[in-house]
Order: structure tokens, then sequence, then C-alpha cells
């Protein structure tokens, strides 16, 4: 099954080799026809600590690091 692979933007570094991505996603509600902006914050490894607050990353799923990061940074 092949991995999934997500984008967002770098909300917390704070934790060591470990950074919270916010992903958002938009779609169409299906009534009323408006755009709805829904996000998810996932946790992912950083092994070098190489990125900071605001940077946009690309993240792929992976086999489970801890119980709640199971993620790991591409770019």
């Amino acid at each position: 099954m092949p991995k999934r692979i997500l984008q967002g933007v770098v909300v917390s570094d704070k934790s060591s080799k470990t950074i919270v991505v916010k992903v958002e996603r938009r779609y169409s509600h299906k009534l009323l026809q408006k755009t709805i902006r829904q996000s998810k914050k996932y946790k992912a490894h950083d092994e070098k600590n190489q990125f900071k607050i605001g940077d946009r990353v690309t993240i792929r799923e992976s086999a489970p690091f801890s119980k709640s990061k199971c993620w790991v940074v591409l770019s």
C-alpha cells in the first residue's frame, strides 16, 4: 500500500527531533456550495532539527516513532 504524502506548515519545533505540521484541506460543502477550510496537526520526525516555525514542508507516512508520531519529513 502506498504511503500518504502531505504538505503543510510547521507550527511548532519545541520538541527535540519532532515538529508539528498543520495540514489544511479545502472542500466544497455539498448543500451550500461554500468552500470549507479544515486543518489537522501531525507530529513528524525531523532528525537534524533543521525546520523552523513557518517553513513549508512535505511529510510522508512511516512506521511509528512513538505513540503519536508516525510521519517523517521529506523536505
